[in-house]
């Protein structure tokens, strides 16, 4: 199987198996889509643009505040969460999660994802 197609694989399985995730995508740090399992109705690339520079804009809050390496960053809208996840060096996960998501099993599976896309990224 290619990379892609594992990757792919991987955030499929993240979507489907994970109650109330409504999608994922793996992005990579300068904003560029990896992949998606996303809302097709969603702008894709604005999704990953903006993805890319909260978590940058995070890391600079951590770092300043001499709080460590960054993990996710969450936020809460009136309709759902967007949670970004750090997938190594140079991607990051972003799940869009519906307002009554019970968060800590969804950030459990996040990890586990996060962590898989990670080692899939380095080989």
């Amino acid at each position: 199987m290619y990379r892609t197609e594992h990757i792919t694989r991987l955030i499929g399985l993240f979507t489907a198996t994970t109650p109330d995730v409504m999608g994922a995508a793996l992005i990579n740090v300068d904003g560029l889509m990896i992949a998606s399992a996303l809302d097709p109705e969603l702008d894709q690339e604005r999704v990953a643009e903006t993805g890319a520079a909260l978590l940058s804009l995070g890391e600079r809050m951590v770092g300043d505040g001499s709080r460590g390496r960054l993990d996710l960053v969450m936020i809460r809208g009136e309709f759902g969460h967007v949670i970004l996840s750090r997938c190594g060096p140079s991607a990051l996960l972003a799940v869009h999660a519906s307002t009554h998501a019970r968060l800590g099993l969804i950030l459990r599976d996040i990890t586990r994802t996060a962590n898989a896309l990670g080692r899939e990224l380095e080989e």
